[in-house]
């Protein structure tokens, strides 16, 4: 019933950037708050971004500050991620994900998982 669909992954040089995007349906958009992780092949995954609230405003994995940007269109039920700089340890699976509650983000805070989208970086 709640769909989570990413976007926007694909194969970039190291320094190029990314906008990915992520429809959500099924859901009140409204009152869940968003959330961007990632997976890179034999890790775990790992918060990237995500909103304080719904309707906040985002926080940002410590690495990649400076590198990252959320941003969404409610009238699309939509949020994406910017990523800038991109390096060749950025690349992974990178999931959305939805959850209800405040403060940062952890895997048991997840309610619902995108599939996820591929980005690869090559060097």
């Amino acid at each position: 019933q709640v769909q989570l669909v990413e976007s926007g992954g694909g194969l970039v040089q190291a320094g190029g950037s990314l906008r990915l995007s992520c429809v959500a349906s099924g859901l009140t958009f409204s009152t869940y708050r968003m959330a961007w992780f990632r997976q890179a092949p034999g890790k775990e995954r790992e918060f990237v971004a995500g909103h304080m609230y719904s309707g906040g405003s985002a926080y940002y994995e410590n690495s990649m500050k400076g590198r990252l940007s959320m941003s969404g269109d409610n009238a699309k039920n939509t949020v994406h991620l910017q990523i800038d700089s991109l390096k060749p340890e950025d690349t992974a699976v990178y999931y959305c994900a939805a959850g209800r509650g405040f403060g940062i983000w952890t895997l048991d805070r997840v309610d619902y998982w995108g599939k996820g989208t591929l980005v690869t970086v090559s060097s």
